[in-house]
């Protein structure tokens, strides 16, 4: 996966936001995943992967629908935000030990 900044985090808060909350944890697992996908195709040929874009969480969270983005006076946003940094970081730690 790209280097994370805000407006991946943001995109895929979005993305969760727009999602049932029941739906949130598998969705956020599977927009790092697929980042990640697309992040190992470009390295290897040069192209975007024709599903999940450039390897960046902003290019797999837009694929799907987004909600408004609201501020962080709204606590379902923060919750997704806060999901997506969670997961990032699993991610980037789990990347550390393999």
């Amino acid at each position: 996966m790209r280097p994370v900044l805000h407006g991946d985090v943001s995109s895929a808060a979005r993305a969760l936001l727009y999602a049932p909350p029941a739906q949130r944890d598998r969705l956020c697992r599977r927009l790092v995943v697929e980042a990640e996908i697309a992040d190992r195709h470009v390295a290897a040929t040069g192209r975007l992967h024709p599903l999940y874009g450039n390897g960046s969480l902003m290019a797999a969270a837009r694929k799907r629908m987004l909600a408004d983005e609201p501020g962080f006076d709204d606590p379902n946003y923060c919750a997704c935000f806060e999901m997506v940094l969670r997961q990032v970081v699993r991610f980037r730690l789990s990347r550390r030990h393999n």
